[in-house]
């Protein structure tokens, strides 16, 4: 498993727990915090730095 794969299962499990653990909104707060963010930066970049990281993961998928 990749590094980054790590992180996001590590952050799913928080998430899960976050549900379960801790009151209804504040739960939600966290899940949105963990996995919001990483989607609201790869928006944040401009069309040639998506284009390069797409290059990146394809040349990464083919190990």
């Amino acid at each position: 498993m990749s590094p980054i794969g790590k992180y996001y299962l590590g952050a799913g499990i928080a998430s899960l727990l976050a549900l379960w653990l801790l009151p209804n909104l504040l739960a939600w707060l966290i899940v949105l915090g963990l996995l919001g963010g990483p989607v609201a930066v790869y928006f944040m970049l401009d069309e040639s730095q998506r284009a390069r990281l797409k290059r990146i993961r394809r040349r990464q998928i083919g190990r």
